[in-house]
């Protein structure tokens, strides 16, 4: 039995199929396959079984997995040793848009200073991507904008509270009740379906039994904060992200009388015995610029 073949066996289970463990860990299929094949030989039994072409653990393979966490992790402790002075290795991270323009950049920096052997892959998605992508074994860390979190599977820590605003250009009427009783013909300029503020809005409304409002969706804070500069709507965002062109007089905080739910920042780990020592400096520098 090999380190190797536990280390793909609990990747397969991270990720979901041989074909994603492959290529997270840069192996081809039949490497995968003969890992899992040498470890069920030395075991006496199946790991995994297809049901309807799904993969899924038999009882013998959820039995080993908190064994095989156990002996990984002071397999990677022993690793970490033998530069015990220096952390190095690659840090994954995953954030929403919103957070790694308005937030990241300087503890990015901070931390590449002070640790320039950790090689730092980051990835923007929406805050439900980022968590699937920190519970698959995608990610080291994710951040999300979201309500309170409860969660089982993996560990966060609260950052900020992030105040949403309503948005429009300065020429543009400065109080939501005139596009709440009045027909417009402005857009709700956003992005993508499954971004929190934008769901916390949309379903405000449908609580409230507001309006629904024309919907123009885009791609990037930029394009939606450039739309809204031309005239062509409002947006509803965090205000640390607009914060730069408010103060410049290019967009105008919309007066309302609201009340939406309450938004944070969030950072998440799995929930693990061990992390590695470039995951724990990330999370101790993060806590830190608090």
């Amino acid at each position: 039995m090999e380190i190797r073949q536990l280390l793909t066996f609990r990747t397969i289970v991270d990720v979901g199929s041989y074909t994603n463990a492959a290529a997270k860990l840069g192996y081809t299929q039949s490497t995968i396959t003969s890992h899992i094949q040498a470890l069920e030989r030395e075991i006496g039994g199946e790991l995994f079984t297809y049901v309807k072409r799904e993969l899924n653990l038999t009882s013998l393979g959820k039995e080993l997995i908190p064994l095989a966490d156990e002996l990984l992790q002071t397999y990677n402790r022993i690793a970490q040793m033998k530069n015990h002075n220096t952390i190095s290795g690659e840090l994954k991270i995953a954030a929403p848009e919103s957070l790694t323009i308005s937030r990241l950049g300087p503890i990015l920096r901070e931390y590449s200073s002070k640790y320039p052997d950790v090689k730092i892959i980051l990835s923007n998605g929406t805050c439900g991507k980022n968590q699937k992508d920190l519970i698959s074994g995608y990610v080291d860390v994710a951040f999300m904008i979201w309500p309170e979190l409860e969660l089982n599977d993996c560990i966060h820590h609260r950052l900020h509270k992030e105040e949403i605003v309503l948005i429009t250009s300065p020429d543009k009427n400065q109080h939501f009740d005139y596009y709440k009783n009045k027909e417009t013909t402005d857009f709700f300029i956003t992005n993508e379906k499954g971004c929190s503020y934008r769901s916390m809005f949309e379903t405000y409304l449908t609580h409230h039994k507001l309006p629904k409002f024309q919907t123009m969706e885009l791609w990037s804070l930029e394009a939606i904060k450039q739309s809204v500069i031309s005239g062509l709507g409002f947006a509803v965002l965090p205000y640390v992200t607009v914060k730069n062109e408010v103060e410049q007089g290019l967009l105008n905080v919309m007066k309302h009388n609201e009340k939406f739910e309450p938004i944070y920042s969030h950072l998440l780990v799995k929930s693990k015995k061990w992390q590695a020592p470039a995951v724990e400096k990330f999370i101790e520098l993060t806590l830190e610029a608090i």
